[in-house]
């Protein structure tokens, strides 16, 4: 019997994200192992031998889009999703105390498992993470075969998986020797905040960053009291006071970016920082709105994200987009700013280079790895389509999401988990929430 290694999606409008923006009405997609290999549209296929060598998905008209990129969360806070959502000063009087008491290596792999469920289900292809015990998300990420940029946090304090303050600097670099390299992980360091490490920890996870060349992920210039500890003490901004010790580079990730100024965006655009919105959990965290359009203008390496499933409640990336669009344009009071296309743009390839991995996803293009989603036109909410990019951000939602392969590999077909038993995941997780109920109450 032949073994046959190529697939084949037909039938489909190929929203490509390239340089030029192409877009392929009724395309098709080669797929030969992990790699895009060829892109064409329907006139060409009779130059294939269809038959015999591929297995085909039909796409039934639907857009095939690049897989989409969470540039920022905390998957295994999924556990704790809908508790103390109004809360005041939740972070220092609410989350980190439960996160003591709660978080283990079984809470992290479960919680980090179901989030992965809703995220492929959403049409996510990659995320970005940083949470305690970050060697149980790689390995739910690793078995379902997910793209993960993952960093190991690193704060002042005694933390669920530090014994002593600053004990992540040593898990951080033995999880990032073990996991460097995979095809799939990219080990990252995560020092929470500026303001839960010293300068000199700082730099100290900034070179283990260098030494290893991975990612260092942190949340900067988020909080109002951020903001003042730093104008107080060193008459700087985060952003300043960060470049003041050196470590903002090309490899840094910074999520948020809410508080910065003109020269704050001049610091991030010089050092080529990558940039993760958060535009759902910003808004209900009442914390601010990011001047995301004066980076789009800059050209900066500029991705969508979540947050933790615990602010902003969500892990899919076609809720933020639509968000984008109407917050910035209702901040701005200006409905030009911002159209469909740019929004597209934050939620895939922009991704990419927020995370430095736009030469392997982002765009469907020939040499990529085949990380993409079909979202279905059938639904009512997905018809008449005069503009696809609209369609995706203002009409989409992630029911529509159809199809969704990661590495050549599909892991949704017919709106559902093909890999994984979506509800054996779903009650391993519910099997705490009794414990977690009745800690939340003592808080």
């Amino acid at each position: 019997m032949k073994l046959v290694t190529k697939l084949m999606i037909r039938n489909v409008n190929i929203v490509t994200m390239n340089k030029d923006k192409e877009i392929i009405e009724d395309g098709f997609v080669i797929i030969e192992r992990d790699s895009i290999t060829y892109i064409g549209s329907s006139n060409e296929t009779n130059e294939h031998n269809v038959s015999n060598d591929y297995n085909i998905i039909d796409g039934k008209g639907g857009i095939l889009m690049p897989g989409m990129i969470n540039t920022h969360t905390h998957a295994s806070m999924i556990a704790f999703r809908s508790l103390a959502d109004d809360v005041q000063d939740r972070l220092t009087k609410y989350i980190f105390p439960l996160e003591n008491i709660m978080v283990d290596e079984k809470l992290v792999y479960s919680g980090a498992r179901y989030a992965i469920c809703e995220m492929l289900l959403g049409g996510v292809t990659t995320f970005c993470n940083s949470y305690y015990f970050e060697d149980e998300v790689a390995k739910a990420a690793k078995e379902m075969s997910i793209r993960a940029v993952l960093g190991e946090t690193v704060v002042n304090f005694v933390a669920p998986d530090a014994k002593e303050p600053y004990e992540g600097l040593k898990y951080a670099e033995r999880f990032i020797e073990k996991w460097k390299g995979d095809d799939l992980i990219t080990p990252a360091i995560a020092p929470h905040a500026p303001y839960t490490n010293d300068s000199n920890k700082l730099i100290e996870a900034y070179s283990l960053a260098r030494k290893h060349d991975v990612p260092i992920i942190m949340h900067v210039a988020e909080m109002d009291y951020e903001q003042k500890k730093y104008a107080e003490e060193y008459n700087m901004t985060p952003v300043q006071y960060l470049d003041s010790l050196g470590i903002l580079d090309e490899n840094f990730i910074g999520a948020h970016l809410i508080n910065v100024s003109d020269e704050d965006l001049d610091i991030l655009e010089n050092k080529g920082v990558g940039i993760s919105h958060n535009v759902g959990s910003n808004s209900k965290g009442a914390k601010g709105v990011a001047p995301v359009v004066k980076m789009f203008k800059r050209g900066m390496k500029l991705g969508l994200g979540t947050d933790g499933p615990m602010s902003g409640n969500t892990l899919d990336i076609i809720t933020q987009m639509s968000l984008v669009g109407k917050i910035h344009k209702l901040y701005n009071m200006d409905r030009t700013i911002f159209p469909a296309i740019e929004i597209v743009e934050m939620a895939t390839i922009g991704g990419a280079r927020a995370l430095n991995i736009d030469n392997v996803t982002g765009s469907i293009e020939v040499g990529k790895k085949a990380d993409m989603v079909i979202i279905e036109t059938e639904s009512v909410n997905m018809c008449p389509i005069y503009d696809y990019y609209s369609a995706l951000v203002y009409s989409a939602n992630p029911s529509n999401v159809e199809l969704v392969i990661v590495n050549g590999e599909v892991l949704v077909k017919d709106k559902k988990l093909i890999k994984n038993d979506l509800m054996e995941i779903k009650n391993e997780l519910l099997q705490m929430k009794d414990k977690i109920l009745e800690v939340s109450k003592r808080l």
